[in-house]
């Protein structure tokens, strides 16, 4: 979110971590899902005002990438952790890898290359994101032959997609990511879930970003990875080349777009996202939750 948009809602979340850790004296467990910041305190309060209810947290911090001392802290307040990524067990000491929900999520996973004239553009789904991207994508747009499909949230009423977009003349709208990318031969995707989808369901594309300049040096400060995507960062733990190109904040401009998707390997890309599924398969993440929940 950044750090001042983080800061703008700091009271709100801190009162409802203490209305919602009453809750759980009520609960038969509590069931924390990502949202780090607002996660671990909660968990914290569950066990200060005496809480006994079973904490369970599925999609863990990303230790990996920063902020390794929440591993004590977490393992102090959580009775079971459950990891996504194959490389996250490393880092915890009682963790399990239950796979990855997105390959169940997902049903179009492609084996060879769709061979049309069409790329999809995803700007994000927060107003920063997409007030700095779309200028950018209506010039790459301007400059590509075939259909565009533009990938717009369907909670966006459509007083906010003219605030946010802007004429989308040249744009077909699409409200589904994923019909947007199994359509397209190529697509350019802002950092985030999404890129994992499309890399996971076999379409070729480009990682962009740009984030508020002290947002983004805040964040470089701490992390120190090589990579921003998901699927690059898979590759790179396990020692493997990268699967697909980043852009990142001056570097995101129409002419580096351009020739990054010119420069698409896209058979390549197939070959190892068929490999990245692989690595990501354990058939059932969320089920899996589901079932332990139940032997409660």
């Amino acid at each position: 979110m950044g750090v001042v948009d983080a800061l703008k809602i700091y009271k709100k979340a801190k009162k409802a971590i203490n209305e919602v850790a009453e809750l759980a004296r009520e609960a038969d467990v509590v069931l924390m899902i990502d949202s780090p910041a607002f996660n671990i305190p909660l968990a914290e309060r569950i066990k200060e005002i005496g809480v006994k209810t079973p904490i369970f947290y599925y999609i863990l911090p990303q230790v990996w990438a920063w902020k390794k001392k929440r591993v004590k802290k977490v393992e102090a307040v959580c009775d079971r952790l459950f990891t996504i990524f194959p490389f996250e067990d490393d880092y915890w000491n009682n963790a399990e890898y239950v796979g990855n929900p997105l390959v169940d999520q997902l049903t179009t996973k492609k084996t060879e290359l769709t061979k049309n004239n069409i790329t999809a553009f995803l700007p994000g789904s927060r107003k920063g994101e997409i007030k700095k991207l779309m200028p950018i994508y209506k010039e790459v747009a301007q400059d590509l032959d075939g259909e565009k499909l533009l990938v717009i949230p369907k909670f966006f009423n459509k007083e906010k997609i003219e605030e946010l977009y802007g004429d989308l003349n040249g744009f077909t709208v699409s409200h589904d990511t994923e019909e947007a990318l199994s359509s397209a031969s190529q697509a350019v995707v802002c950092s985030g879930t999404a890129t994992l989808e499309s890399a996971i369901i076999g379409t070729p594309f480009v990682l962009v970003y740009k984030a508020k300049p002290l947002d983004y040096a805040i964040g470089r400060s701490f992390v120190r990875l090589p990579y921003v995507g998901i699927a690059n960062l898979i590759f790179y733990f396990d020692k493997q080349e990268a699967l697909h190109k980043e852009l990142l904040q001056g570097a995101v401009t129409k002419e580096n777009i351009l020739r990054s998707l010119k420069d698409l390997d896209k058979e390549k890309f197939i070959k190892k996202s068929v490999e990245l599924r692989l690595k990501l398969r354990k058939d059932g993440a969320s089920k899996k939750i589901a079932e332990y929940i139940k032997e409660l």
